[in-house]
């Protein structure tokens, strides 16, 4: 009954539990098979739960909350620091139990089982369109020791798919590449299978809605977007959220004196990229460039890079997102404003 605080090491079979009670001074250490997780837990009275925010923690999250203990789930970089020594199961639990109490410790909200599962098409989308660039990049480049070539781009990549007949091609690389381009079209089929369900779920989302609103922002940006922040409260701002994203600078500063680098690319890597794809159609485009902001972005096109510019156009179209997801409301030009 002295328990209160618990830190759970989880993995594949076994799970190693570090006990303390209210004044963190520990009370147990327990190595449990993968089945007797619940029944150890379900003998626990309430109690503060932490565990890394990796494979599985959301399952073991909503397992755990169903019993009344109060779930935390933390990125794994942050409870590194307070690994003491050699890195063992046991000084895993240890670590995650004092990082759980920390007051400036920063948490992963638990998903539900459907938001894992729209995540899970957006999951199973990059992997198909990263199969897709694969096998349109090997047609591409079987083809060019022929001397084939056509014009660059993945939508173009039926021109160059019409060229496995061309009589310059041997009979057996033919037959060969034959088996690559109905391997691409199939992958083709899926993508566009789940980008129709995902457009499906956007229309029933009333975040996922609104998002869309954002010049550079379509169904699927705004999907996944929705799905994988299910509660924006936990940012305080939308620097904060755009940070999280790594989509600002990396912060080297010592003796009073700041220097800013390179983003830092942490986060959500998926979402940093189809932010970066919006952002770089709503520079390209006139009409998504003055809702956005023509002056703000034609000033900086003068004074920085292309790629530059694109980030900074993606780090404004997270805040917005923020704003719009606390506040409520679409979006509105400036000019509208």
């Amino acid at each position: 009954m002295q328990i209160r605080i618990v830190g759970l090491d989880i993995a594949k079979h076994v799970f190693q539990v570090h006990a303390a009670d209210a004044e963190g001074r520990a009370v147990a250490q327990v190595r449990l098979r993968r089945a007797q997780l619940v029944e150890y837990f379900q003998k626990l009275p309430p109690c503060l739960v932490g565990m890394e925010a990796c494979a599985t923690a959301h399952h073991w999250a909503r397992e755990l909350i169903a019993l009344g203990h109060e779930v935390r789930l933390m990125p794994p970089t942050y409870v590194k620091p307070y690994v003491k020594r050699n890195k063992t199961d046991a000084a895993d639990a240890e670590a995650i139990a004092e990082a759980v109490t920390r007051p400036t410790m920063r948490f992963v909200a638990v998903k539900s089982a459907d938001q894992q599962a729209a995540l899970m098409l957006h999951r199973a989308r990059e992997l198909l369109v990263r199969q897709r660039t694969m096998l349109a990049t090997g047609l591409r480049a079987h083809l060019a020791e022929f001397g084939i070539i056509a014009p660059q781009g993945i939508h173009r990549v039926e021109k160059l798919a019409a060229e496995v007949h061309n009589p310059a091609v041997p009979p057996l690389a033919r037959e060969v590449l034959m088996l690559l381009v109905a391997e691409l079209a199939s992958v083709w089929r899926r993508v566009e299978t789940i980008e129709a369900r995902l457009i499906a779920l956007h229309r029933t989302n009333d975040v996922s809605r609104r998002l869309a609103s954002i010049p550079g922002v379509g169904p699927i940006t705004a999907m996944a977007i929705a799905n994988t922040v299910p509660d924006p409260a936990m940012f305080k701002s939308g620097r904060e959220f755009a940070a999280w994203l790594g989509l600002t600078p990396k912060s080297h500063s010592s003796g009073g004196k700041d220097k800013l680098g390179r983003i830092s690319k942490r986060g959500d890597r998926y979402i940093r990229h189809l932010l970066y794809v919006g952002a770089g159609n709503a520079v390209r485009f006139a009409k998504a460039r003055a809702a956005t902001g023509q002056a703000w972005i034609e000033g900086l096109q003068q004074r920085r890079p292309p790629k530059v510019v694109i980030i900074a156009v993606a780090n404004k179209m997270a805040r917005i997102a923020w704003a719009l997801m606390m506040r409520g409301g679409t979006f509105q030009s400036p000019a509208t404003a």
